[in-house]
């Protein structure tokens, strides 16, 4: 399903966190967003989700207003991981899953098994009794990944996702996710510059609440441009995995 934005302005506090962004992403795909802190990352992704409403711009999902989507159907249509999260009670890992799973009316007919297969993906499977505040930082990230992978919505929009992982579940996570994209849209903040250039086909670049550079991941890393957006000077070293980003002082 497509998710079109036009002319997004978000402003808070007297800043400009978004200053008329427009873009638009296929029915399919795995899209990194990177940029600079506060550059106004999670601030677009939070507008994509209809958690935000924009002071100027819309949002369609396929060929309908985001705005104007009921609840339900926003649930089922867009899944939304977010960088911080806490819930009103302390539920178990499968209670959470399952909650996810409901949220998104996946508890009919092979919701069971859909439960079961994203758990074990994600290595969860021994978890299902443990409470939410007895879990560390990355199994937290997990649970939240699978509630929302549990519904299998046709846009997935996830902020930070692997921040808090250790490196092995940073790549599980991120290669779930840009899987993902060969027959649904999987959009993804991406702190780690080199997983998104590695992983993701096509690199969204936010400074200053616009989109500075836009392209597919193969393109866009020779782009020196992307240089003057992190203030760095950046060497590209060729590995076995593709190219590797060195930052260094610009200057």
């Amino acid at each position: 399903m497509t998710l079109v934005a036009d002319g997004l302005v978000v402003t808070r506090g007297g800043a400009r966190l978004l200053d008329g962004v427009s873009l638009s992403l296929g029915a399919a795909g795995s899209v990194a967003i990177v940029g600079p802190n506060g550059a106004g990352k999670s601030t677009l992704l939070r507008v994509l989700a209809g958690l935000e409403r924009p002071q100027s711009g819309t949002v369609r999902v396929g060929d309908r207003d985001l705005a104007r989507l009921p609840h339900a159907t926003r649930a089922r249509t867009i899944g939304f991981l977010p960088q911080h999260f806490e819930p009103h009670w302390d539920l178990s890992v499968a209670e959470l899953v399952r909650l996810g799973a409901e949220r998104g009316g996946r508890l009919g007919a092979g919701a069971v098994d859909t439960i079961d297969a994203v758990t074990a993906t994600l290595e969860l499977g021994g978890l299902g009794r443990r409470r939410w505040s007895t879990l560390s930082g990355g199994e937290r990230a997990r649970v939240l990944l699978a509630a929302v992978l549990a519904v299998d919505p046709p846009v997935l929009l996830a902020d930070e996702p692997a921040a808090s992982l250790d490196i092995r579940h940073r790549l599980d996570v991120i290669e779930t996710l840009t899987r993902r994209g060969a027959a649904r849209l999987s959009v993804v903040v991406v702190h780690d510059l080199d997983l998104a250039f590695r992983f993701f086909e096509r690199v969204i670049v936010i400074d200053r609440g616009r989109i500075a550079l836009d392209a597919p991941a193969h393109a866009l890393i020779d782009d020196r441009r992307l240089d003057s957006v992190f203030g760095v000077r950046f060497e590209r070293l060729q590995t076995p995995d593709g190219p590797l980003l060195r930052a260094t002082r610009s200057g």
